[in-house]
């Protein structure tokens, strides 16, 4: 057995611009056309991120988009290229299980832009579940914004308060105290299997904490159900073969925990990072690391926050430089993304664009325009492993 580790970190929503689809996928009605996460966010106060982009961030984003960036200008030093997606999607479902081996290999089910979003059906299943007469909300919402408008009549009703997006989804907020933490989770894993015969690809918990409008806030302790992937992914491809697994963040919730031995949480990115670099410096030969950084996605993205993104990326540049720093000659660490988000972008949704393929341990390595399989079938070339049913090694 090969003693080389690797390390796959999905900084979640930081796209690159560039998808050759973009047209077919939508913000409030108008297309996804010239989204650039970084792009943009880089274009409005450049950022200082000299890890990355001494791999390849910069000339990553001009090889997706042809966009020349300020700050991000460094001749690259590491394994560097552009990831373009093939499921119907822009999605973390989608985006990680393509990555992982397993493009979606369906159309996922989305919920109307009506009131109600939802069908009968699946509003007296929630009910039921609840224990209420009724729920709230029923729409598309923006997760801050249905908490500010619903969270009083929450308190007071007892109903749950239930909403969708452009995602193929079904999000429950409740009050961690009110409502009750566990009755939250309850509920969101018994509507999860309705959804997913539905293709529906998850049910998420949305727990918050406050008693009035503009002390509403999200707590740490969100849960998603999402549906099971529909073949092996990389993970239960190394646990198979008898090698450690390490999931990091909510990939064990992406994942429906299959093929995961080890899972380490935490109540933010920080917290995560350090579970990430502890990992890079005593992680079993031969294993597999698999971690979400989702702070990028829930915390500047969808709230269309430019300045505190590019904060977020210019920290996690350190945390880069970190990992690198524990990681042992025969490592590979790919940096990549599920999706973009791009926070200048009109709505709130999730943006298609294409994702840096940014990797260190091989030496200086231009791979050019991959496919998110491939980063899946290059991880477990360099571990020695079978490689999944879709995706070329670009090793």
């Amino acid at each position: 057995m090969t003693s080389n580790r690797a390390f796959l970190i999905v900084m979640d929503s930081a796209g690159i611009g560039g998808a050759p689809d973009a047209a077919r996928f939508f913000n409030e009605g108008r297309p996804d056309t010239g989204a650039n996460t970084i792009g943009h966010i880089a274009q409005a106060r450049p950022l200082a991120m000299p890890h990355l982009d001494r791999l390849g961030l910069g000339a990553a984003i001009g090889l997706a988009s042809g966009l020349t960036v300020p700050g991000l200008s460094a001749q690259p030093q590491g394994l560097w290229g552009a990831a373009t997606e093939i499921s119907v999607g822009k999605d973390t479902p989608s985006g990680h299980w393509e990555m992982a081996g397993v493009p979606v290999p369906w159309d996922w089910h989305y919920f109307p832009d009506t009131q109600p979003a939802f069908p009968p059906a699946v509003t007296a299943r929630l009910c039921q579940l609840a224990g209420t007469a009724g729920i709230l909300a029923n729409c598309h919402a923006s997760g801050t914004e249905v908490i500010e408008r619903f969270g009083a009549e929450h308190i007071r009703s007892g109903w749950p308060i239930c909403y969708t997006s452009v995602d193929s989804v079904l999000q429950i907020a409740a009050h961690e105290q009110h409502f009750g933490l566990d009755r939250l989770i309850a509920l969101c894993e018994g509507i999860a299997p309705m959804l997913h015969d539905m293709r529906v690809g998850r049910a998420i918990a949305r727990p918050f904490l406050g008693e009035a409008p503009g002390r509403f806030r999200r707590t740490p302790n969100r849960r998603d159900f999402a549906i099971a992937p529909p073949a092996d992914t990389i993970l239960d491809i190394a646990a198979a073969a008898g090698r450690v697994t390490h999931g990091i963040g909510k990939i064990g919730d992406i994942f429906s925990h299959r093929g995961i031995a080890h899972l380490w949480k935490g109540k933010s990115d920080a917290d995560l990072a350090e579970q990430l670099i502890g990992l890079g410096r005593k992680a079993e030969p031969g294993s597999l690391t698999f971690a979400n950084f989702v702070e990028f996605d829930t915390n500047f993205g969808h709230r269309r926050d430019v300045a505190g993104y590019g904060r977020h990326l210019e920290w996690f540049d350190t945390v880069a430089g970190r990992l690198i720093e524990a990681l042992r000659p025969g490592d590979l660490a790919i940096f990549t993304a599920d999706h973009g988000n791009d926070p200048s972008w009109h709505g709130t949704d999730h943006t298609r664009e294409r994702v840096p393929v940014l990797g260190h341990g091989l030496g200086r390595r231009p791979v050019g325009q991959v496919g998110f399989s491939d980063i899946g079938a290059s991880v477990m070339d360099h571990l020695d492993l079978p490689a999944p049913q879709h995706g070329r090694s670009f090793l």
